[in-house]
């Protein structure tokens, strides 16, 4: 018998699928045909070598977690449709969303063995390395290389610009590859950050993480969105002492600290900022709406919607045409300006707002399966798995300020990590699959 035993079944091109699809997020257009392509490649590829040992491809337990923590994500969406706000756009949405599955699948399997890791996890790190440096260069020269590059190519081929009006908020901010009409620059590096900092631990130690740290912390900074400020906290945290230890942790932030300060002296934009945070200090509730850009507004609209859709939200998406009835200051203009609130800028509240109890209860069985998962894992198993982890959990962490999940980007940035979590936590075991693979 000369057939391959089923453990050599790979897809040895899904790595490059999945860093392609997060290369490609200044294109909007592309990125989504590469997640529609993935999704349909994986289908194709999965009943092709089901007879042919593609089983093995992830492990059952592998299988499962990836499956359910999209249902945890997409069944909220199902059940909030039939009395939505928008029916025919929550509809629209979950139909659309479907897409996720297999492409989840595709990311998990690209994760399930040492190859894929180091090829996806380290691909992650060069890329935000990458566009790191080139906020830094923009920050320095007021363009981003990058960007502008993208913008000629799409100049060259449709005449258009990729940012034909700019967003006035991007003035005096970082806004890197994405664009000054996608200003999500620093909440991104701020999530992604732990591929970068385990990669520049694994090649250069400590000297190496310390350097990682500072040049995406000053971007984040730069970047100005202040929930990003409190994400990259948790990731250096939670890095940082495994590497460090806790003494020279509380060093490092004390000079971090100090640069923050410093920066906001010679930084409009960052001193504005952080003036609008210490209005949080303020007892009265104007004070803490303006520290918070109009937040307490929002999440006072949110609460609303949850209280008179209890059961199953406004629907998903819905949240901007539910936002004018729950408006609890309608007649004064909101600290953002003109128009409504697009979502709950907050993650348990977009939640309960948009897909009601049924759909945080759903919600709140993934995130158990996903911790049990890790509670029961091997040691080595939450090392290959510990990047991975960290990012899809200060992404969802819930005492902060979020974007919309049931967005196509956030939300596909979120499934994106949850399948690497569920890949490489329960990845099939194959000779050689070790945790160094992971970073330090």
């Amino acid at each position: 018998m000369n057939a391959s035993p089923p453990t050599e079944v790979r897809l040895r091109w899904a790595p490059g699928w999945v860093l392609a699809f997060v290369a490609l997020w200044p294109l909007p257009g592309p990125a989504e045909t590469v997640l529609s392509l993935g999704a349909i490649l994986a289908l194709g590829a999965l009943a092709y070598h089901r007879f042919r040992g593609g089983m093995t491809l992830l492990s059952h337990e592998a299988w499962a977690l990836t499956t359910v923590l999209f249902l945890s994500y997409w069944l909220p969406e199902v059940i909030s449709a039939p009395d939505a706000i928008n029916p025919a756009r929550a509809v629209r949405e979950s139909l659309l969303d479907l897409r996720y599955l297999p492409f989840l699948w595709l990311v998990a399997i690209a994760v399930a063995d040492e190859r894929g890791r180091r090829l996806t996890f380290g691909g992650l790190g060069v890329i935000m390395a990458v566009w790191t440096l080139d906020a830094l260069v923009q920050a320095v020269f007021d363009t981003s290389p990058i960007f502008f590059a993208l913008n000629e190519l799409k100049q060259l081929i449709s005449g258009k610009d990729l940012c034909a009006k700019p967003d006035m908020a991007a003035l005096g901010r970082v806004s890197g590859v994405l664009g000054p009409c996608n200003l999500k620059l620093g909440l991104v590096l701020a999530s992604l950050s732990p591929f970068l900092l385990y990669l520049a631990a694994k090649r250069f130690g400590v000297v190496g993480w310390c350097v990682a740290a500072a040049a995406v912390g000053l971007v984040i900074l730069m970047a100005g969105a202040r929930a990003a400020w409190i994400t990259f906290t948790l990731v250096l945290v939670f890095s940082g002492w495994r590497l460090l230890g806790w003494k020279r942790l509380a060093l490092t932030f004390a000079f971090g600290a100090v640069s923050v300060v410093a920066l906001g002296l010679g930084s409009p934009q960052v001193r504005e900022r952080l003036e609008r945070t210490t209005q949080a200090l303020s007892a009265d509730t104007a004070g803490m709406d303006v520290a918070l850009s109009g937040r307490t507004r929002i999440w006072a609209a949110a609460w609303c919607m949850a209280t008179r859709h209890p059961v199953n939200g406004v629907g998903a998406r819905g949240f901007r045409k539910a936002f004018p009835d729950c408006d609890p200051n309608a007649e004064v203009e909101a600290e953002w300006g003109k128009g409504t609130a697009y979502h709950a800028h907050q993650i348990v509240l977009e939640v309960l707002s948009e897909t009601g109890l049924i759909g945080l209860l759903l919600w709140l069985s993934g995130a158990a399966m996903a911790w049990r998962a890790w509670r029961f894992a091997s040691e080595a198993a939450r090392e290959r798995a510990r990047p991975a982890m960290l990012a899809l959990a200060v992404t969802v962490f819930p005492f902060n300020t979020h974007l919309a999940f049931y967005s196509s980007f956030w939300g596909g940035l979120t499934l994106l990590l949850a399948a690497l979590y569920a890949g490489s936590l329960l990845a099939s075991g194959r000779v050689g699959d070790t945790p160094a693979d992971a970073g330090t």
